[in-house]
């Protein structure tokens, strides 16, 4: 029986088998509390009659070709009372021009033109908030000039739960499928991403947004006064937002495809490597227990490695090992699988065990590598 089943003991093995087990347990505890929960989300119900109006806000700075692409998939909504704000922040090519040109055959379109000032540093903030404050409407939706949604339904998914006592819609942003083996990195960190903060959400833990969809009241920012604690960071427009305005009870999340709003990823390692480092600006300001909870997973990851590799050169516990570690591999492959299928992520599923090991080392390393600074851009 020993051959199946280690004898436990304070030695050097011992302790690596209860770092190995107690790696084990905790991650099939966080898959039941809270990616289970994502994988049986029930969406609310679509009823027309009940959709509010809502105001789409648009900050552009220098995108006169997305907006010339992307601006009518967003004008050919199917909504019943919409606008959509487009904020010109200081473009220096045609944006101006594009954006007049479709206000004549869309009058609900509302422009507004930030002046040149360089003494301002660039980011969304100011241009949001001078978009939303325009706002007619109170249910604002928030997207980007590159962003493509994946039907005209979008609106009407979104919008769709904006009842009760929810103040925040997250939905999801996927990155575009392409060629190569960094589309798929990104593609997998997206929805890896996606499936962690809406299942954080259903916990009644949400911490974060993606600003390419994402909907909230307008009372709801200004109450809070929108980015005004974390203004001094270039980030923060969704995560630092959702920290501040987010409740147990205030945030809902939407997974329908119709829903979902593409955009293109970045096509070289570096830039990659340079946006995830931008983005983790704002990741020290979040509340202790996220940061707890995002930070114990990955560690007893990398802890589920280490002790795995180490006891497989004991030949006497290897099948003892190798079972646990499959076991928890199974659980793992199937619910992310379903999930990213939800998410229209097929291709990734059977990636799913080499992806997982490759997120763990190559996320850590970008989240501390010492070139993490502060990006004063879009």
């Amino acid at each position: 029986m020993m051959k199946y089943i280690p004898n436990l003991t304070f030695d050097f093995l011992g302790i690596v088998t209860i770092v190995f087990l107690g790696s084990v347990i905790f991650q099939l505890l966080y898959l039941f509390v809270f990616q289970l929960r994502l994988l049986f989300h029930k969406q609310k119900d679509l009823i027309k009659s009940d959709l509010p109006s809502v105001s789409v806000v648009i900050c552009a700075r220098n995108e006169e070709d997305n907006l010339f692409k992307n601006l009518p998939l967003i004008l050919n909504q199917n909504y019943p009372n919409f606008e959509v704000v487009v904020v010109n922040d200081q473009s220096q090519d045609g944006s101006m021009h594009i954006i007049k040109a479709y206000k004549k055959d869309f009058p609900f379109i509302k422009y507004i033109e930030l002046e040149k000032n360089k003494h301002r540093q660039f980011g969304k903030k100011l241009p949001l908030t001078v978009g939303i404050n325009g706002a007619s409407n109170e249910l604002i939706i928030v997207t980007d000039a590159d962003c493509i949604p994946n039907s005209k339904f979008w609106l009407q998914h979104i919008a769709k739960n904006y009842q009760g006592d929810k103040e925040i819609i997250l939905g999801y942003s996927p990155y575009v499928k392409a060629k190569g083996f960094l589309n798929k990195i990104i593609r997998f960190d997206t929805s890896i991403i996606a499936i962690t903060y809406m299942s954080f959400a259903k916990t009644a833990l949400s911490y974060m947004g993606v600003g390419r969809n994402m909907a909230y009241s307008k009372a709801k920012f200004l109450s809070i006064e929108g980015f005004k604690k974390h203004y001094h960071i270039a980030s923060g427009d969704d995560d630092l937002f959702i920290k501040d305005a987010g409740t147990r009870k205030n945030v809902a999340i939407e997974l329908n495809p119709d829903s979902f709003v593409f955009t293109t990823p970045e096509k070289t390692w570096t830039k990659w490597i340079s946006q995830k480092q931008r983005h983790f600006t704002t990741s020290p300001e979040y509340k202790l227990i996220n940061k707890l909870f995002l930070g114990i997973l990955p560690f007893s990851m990398l802890m589920l490695y280490i002790s795995f590799f180490i006891l497989l050169f004991n030949t006497e516990w290897v099948y003892f090992v190798l079972a646990v570690f499959s076991f928890r591999l199974l659980f793992y492959w199937v619910i992310n699988g379903l999930l990213l299928k939800k998410m229209q992520m097929d291709d990734l599923i059977w990636w799913f065990p080499l992806f997982e090991i490759l997120h763990n080392i190559i996320i850590p390393f970008i989240f501390y590598s010492n070139s993490r600074t502060q990006r004063k851009k879009w």
